[in-house]
């Protein structure tokens, strides 16, 4: 009963992209690459319970050392793989002093490795500066150059299928368990043997890691970075993104990612319109999130996807009883 879901939802992605004009096609990818990063959100705030307010930095590392290696001549493919891994090791590296901070001083410690990162990257000349890098290959697999964005969506919803299924083993491990066991009670948890911050590291890392692969395909579909791509507004709403769909959850973040994306592409096209204030987009956009945020946290705590799941479980195992 349980995989009737999860094929349905592979059945409608598989088939969606052809359907799809340019516009909603270029969007598709955007809302498969931030559900990628948001998922590695909901691991590091479901079940470590570490409040991160600079996702997109380890999103605009991932980007960056795909784009400077293409750039320089190594195989894109090569590049896509080396994304993961440097943000990974960029996270590990930052994560030992960070995650011994707690709530709001964690919180505000990844946003400061955010700005810092972006005026790195506006100054460093070896990343293009203000203007940015350009000259960024496309991406090829086995010889074939992607140069449509219908390859590009295929690719993104592949990708992100990989990170679901690495997040839902992890949920299910030993270190899954021992985390959720953290986010109840650290003392208990490392009284009962939890390795508690090597976990949380390992889950910042992998939170890193998937924020790192989705941001090389970014650099790849795009072919142009620039420091402007990764505001701090990029990481409230992978946030926002995580919370709406329910921390804590596989489905959650595809959820979350496609409501936001879908609410804040409509509201930019009512802002585009005759008669609208120039400012009318970025102001509109704020205002999802702030009522978004509000209405989940007043009529939904949990989340869509715990609530959606409150509501089916009775009437299904009522079903399953008859």
């Amino acid at each position: 009963m349980r995989s009737w879901p999860v094929i349905a939802a592979a059945a409608v992605t598989l088939a969606l992209p052809p359907l799809l004009p340019q516009r909603q096609l270029s969007v598709f990818i955007l809302l498969g690459l931030a559900a990628t990063v948001t998922a590695g959100v909901s691991l590091l705030m479901g079940y470590a319970g570490q409040v991160s307010l600079g996702q997109a930095a380890f999103y605009a590392i991932g980007a960056y050392t795909a784009g400077l290696t293409a750039v320089h001549g190594v195989p894109p493919l090569a590049g896509l793989l080396a994304a993961p891994v440097v943000a990974a090791l960029t996270a590990v590296l930052l994560g030992a002093p960070l995650l011994r901070l707690r709530g709001h001083h964690l919180a505000f410690a990844t946003l400061a490795v955010q700005l810092i990162l972006v005026s790195l990257l506006g100054q460093g000349t070896w990343a293009g500066g203000a203007i940015g890098l350009q000259g960024i290959p496309r991406l090829s697999i086995g010889g074939t150059e992607l140069g449509s964005d219908l390859g590009y969506a295929y690719v993104v919803w592949v990708v992100l299928a990989v990170v679901l299924v690495v997040s839902r083993n992890v949920v299910a491990s030993r270190a899954g368990r021992g985390l959720r066991a953290a986010a109840t009670s650290e003392v208990a948890a490392a009284a009962g043997g939890v390795s508690v911050g090597a976990y949380r590291l390992a889950v910042f890392a992998l939170s890193a890691a998937f924020a790192g692969l989705a941001g090389g395909v970014y650099a790849f579909y795009l072919g142009y970075l620039a420091p402007g791509s990764f505001p701090l507004l990029l990481s409230i709403e992978f946030l926002v993104m995580a919370v709406v769909g329910g921390l804590g959850t596989i489905a959650g973040p595809v959820v979350g990612a496609t409501v936001i994306t879908v609410l804040v592409q409509l509201l930019n096209e009512l802002g585009t319109r005759p008669g609208m204030p120039s400012y009318a987009p970025g102001v509109l956009s704020y205002a999802v999130y702030a009522l978004l945020l509000i209405a989940v946290v007043r009529y939904l705590p949990r989340g869509i996807v715990p609530a959606v799941r409150g509501r089916l479980r009775p009437p299904l195992l009522k079903l399953r009883d008859n």
